[in-house]
């Protein structure tokens, strides 16, 4: 049975969120066709006084989504060339996000026809895991358009364009023992405190079926 997860989901202590989105399905839908795939790997990001998180300097610009509701999608550019693709958690005011990180391909297209222009993209079949919170915003075609956004099916583009972004619970519920923690990926720069924090949590691939 499939249940689309709602703000309250959201609107709790972000290590549970982070630990509880582990098997909830990442759904996208793009031209009429719906892609997902499990979601195995994220990071979570909360507080002020958390030094990873772009929060740790204030409400700003580019991270005032942060600063909102739960269940809104934060989207932002890095290395000049990548999306990343957040939700945010806990209560109005108080700045977290979950990043997600990776998911295992469940559905999704089939390779590209010859002859169309995206042809020479590699597209990951169905059944193989997406690593890197990059090649998750690629494959699903996620960008800023939907930065701010509620998770849900609603398109905020309109009919002939893309489709909504939304999380779905599928009645997967993955054992704690099947849990993994490590540092975040790439924090170095917040001190050997805050990089070194167990705020990451996966799962391996054989444990997402």
């Amino acid at each position: 049975m499939k249940r689309i997860l709602r703000e309250k989901f959201f609107n709790r202590p972000t290590l549970i969120v982070a630990k509880e989105l582990l098997g909830k399905y990442l759904v996208r839908k793009v031209n009429g066709r719906e892609i997902c795939g499990m979601i195995t790997e994220i990071e979570a990001y909360d507080g002020f006084h958390d030094k990873a998180s772009h929060a740790s300097r204030g409400k700003t610009e580019r991270n005032k989504i942060m600063f909102g509701p739960a269940g809104h999608w934060y989207i932002y550019f890095t290395y000049g060339m990548h999306w990343i693709l957040n939700i945010i958690t806990r209560e109005e005011g108080y700045p977290a996000a979950v990043l997600i990180r990776g998911v295992l391909l469940k559905e999704g297209p089939a390779p590209l026809e010859a002859g169309r222009p995206e042809a020479a993209v590699a597209v990951p079949l169905a059944g193989r895991p997406l690593t890197g919170p990059a090649r998750v915003t690629k494959y699903f075609k996620i960008d800023n358009k939907l930065n701010g956004e509620k998770a849900n099916k609603a398109s905020p583009f309109g009919k002939l364009r893309a489709g909504g972004l939304w999380i779905e619970d599928r009645g997967i519920k993955i054992p704690r023992s099947k849990i993994k923690r490590s540092p975040r990926i790439g924090v170095h720069y917040a001190g050997p405190v805050w990089a070194g924090k167990l705020h990451r949590f996966y799962i391996k691939q054989k444990d997402a079926y």
